[in-house]
């Protein structure tokens, strides 16, 4: 390699080199900025709030556990929640993916429709669509579903859809060269490719959807949410903090059997 070949490379790479620095750089300037308009560095206030905070933590020990049968059925409620709220979620997100994917979509402008369907599934967050629902057919479990399902179809949708669009092409020209129909080279071409994928995309969501579920209680919604709102409006700390741990060793619980099912379906 002559000297100004491997001169050339050098140049190069410190040019890439600095390019990066620049970006990272900038990244970092913008978080700084973000941090600083939210009042992140105001010692003023960090310093008039942890009286508050060590009152509050006085006041949520030790937890009480008194009510926890009362706890039993919201509990369930909520992961109830999360199994029907997953369920809906894959059977509408599913079609809308085949139809947000470049490569199986059946026209661009299908395309356009579904992706914009799918971003604003994805932008109403679940809380507000709870409130939503909750003023349409009532409190309880069912609004709750309703919006744990149409917010993930917007989010399961678009990581199904990435999923199908970085499938390998080969399978599928080989398929359409066979005479294969659509829907035959999305179920012999397309699915086996990347079902392991959308597996692990709906466990992760389940284990998510559990913890919106607690959430959404919050606004009537139902599950263990609505406890401890109720909780929380009564200035029962201790309950409150009961209450989370329950959450918390349930969360524990769910996370380990999403862990155990990603394994058996590798």
């Amino acid at each position: 390699m002559s000297a100004t070949v491997h001169s050339s490379i050098l140049a190069a790479d410190r040019a890439a080199g600095w390019r990066q620095a620049g970006l990272y750089g900038a990244v970092a300037a913008v978080c700084l900025a973000a941090l600083a308009l939210t009042g992140f560095f105001d010692a003023t206030r960090f310093a008039e709030g942890l009286p508050a905070l060590a009152q509050l933590a006085d006041e949520m020990v030790p937890p009480d556990f008194s009510r926890w049968r009362s706890w039993l059925r919201p509990l369930l409620d909520t992961l109830a929640m999360s199994i029907a709220g997953t369920a809906l979620a894959v059977i509408l997100s599913l079609p809308l993916a085949l139809l947000a994917a470049p490569n199986v979509s059946p026209h661009p402008l299908v395309l356009g429709a579904a992706r914009t369907l799918l971003s604003f599934l994805r932008s109403v967050p679940e809380i507000i669509m709870g409130i939503i629902f909750v003023a349409a057919v009532g409190f309880g479990a069912l609004p709750g579903v309703l919006a744990l399902a149409l917010h993930s179809v917007g989010m399961v949708g678009k990581f199904y859809a990435e999923a199908i669009e970085h499938a390998d092409p080969k399978p599928l020209e080989a398929a359409r060269a066979a005479g294969a129909s659509r829907v035959q080279v999305i179920t012999h071409a397309v699915l086996p490719q990347v079902l392991p994928q959308l597996s692990d995309i709906t466990i992760y969501r389940w284990e998510y959807h559990f913890r919106a579920s607690a959430v959404l209680g919050i606004v009537g919604a139902g599950g263990i949410g609505f406890e401890l709102i109720a909780a929380l409006r009564l200035m029962q700390y201790d309950q409150v903090s009961a209450i989370l741990l329950c959450i918390l060793a349930c969360v524990i619980v769910v996370d380990g059997i999403g862990a155990f099912l990603r394994k058996r379906l590798k």
